[in-house]
């Protein structure tokens, strides 16, 4: 399974990344109606913004494979995150946008979901609860991170410009009130405008694993691009995705560096 990639730390801290993979099977890529679009939605260089989690003890849990193909952070189910808003499904049809992502008639049926569900999405989400289970074993508590990031203004999703720090916590539910203030304080000392449980909860991982009496905590972070590359006005083959420049991101690193520190001290 060289998409799944796991790297074991000892601190009581899990970075996972649902969205930042791009690879698609062949077979599923010929269906698409644009390759391009089929990858455009993706968390880009979400992975590189943290590359420094593994430095401090943070277990990370990546998957390089499309959201398009299947969406890890979605309900296994198919059932709505959001109910009576626009989304996108377990193994999307359209894009962000709304714009069809597979040729006429080439759409996943039941039995090709549920391949890609056993294929991808088990082994993905197999990975975490162990990875979770062997730090709370060792510390006693362990908090998963979801680390997330999306294009300021979709709005099929929602109306104007999104805050630069979106903090999801299902409303409470995932994690500890300590741990989320200590986010948003950190949030709250930049620049940047923030939002907690405001259009982003936190998805299915962020909802599923967030047990704060069982001593899981689960927070999710979406990031608007604009905080840490050039984000036109409307994404093109010719000008998405932007590079990544580690001097466009190094603000915002040095502040998720501080998220991923209270998220530590507050496991700790």
């Amino acid at each position: 399974m060289n998409w799944l990639k796991v790297h074991r730390g000892t601190a009581p801290l899990l970075v996972s990344f649902p969205h930042t993979g791009t690879d698609i099977p062949p077979a599923i890529e010929a269906h698409y109606v644009s390759s391009w679009r089929a990858r455009r939605d993706a968390d880009w260089w979400v992975d590189r913004l943290y590359d420094f989690a593994a430095a401090l003890g943070a277990t990370t849990v990546r998957t390089s494979v499309s959201r398009s193909v299947i969406d890890v952070n979605r309900d296994p189910s198919g059932a709505s995150l959001y109910p009576g808003q626009a989304t996108t499904e377990l193994c999307p049809t359209t894009d962000f946008d709304g714009a069809p992502l597979y040729k006429d008639g080439l759409q996943p049926g039941t039995v090709e979901i549920a391949r890609r569900r056993e294929t991808y999405f088990m082994p993905y989400h197999a990975a975490i609860r162990a990875e979770l289970d062997r730090l709370k074993t060792t510390h006693g508590k362990a908090v998963l991170f979801d680390a997330h990031s999306i294009r300021s203004r979709i709005p099929r999703l929602f109306e104007g410009e999104l805050p630069q720090f979106n903090i999801g916590t299902n409303s409470g539910r995932s994690c500890d009130a300590a741990l989320t203030r200590a986010v948003e304080g950190v949030c709250a000392s930049t620049r940047h405008s923030r939002v907690v449980d405001g259009r982003f909860k936190g998805g299915w991982t962020t909802r599923h694993y967030g047990e704060p009496a069982k001593g899981v905590h689960a927070i999710q972070l979406e990031l608007s691009c604009r905080g840490y590359m050039d984000e036109p006005d409307a994404p093109t083959p010719d000008n998405w995705p932007t590079p990544y420049s580690g001097a466009r991101a190094a603000e915002l690193r040095a502040v998720l560096k501080d998220i991923l520190g209270v998220c530590l001290a507050f496991a700790r």
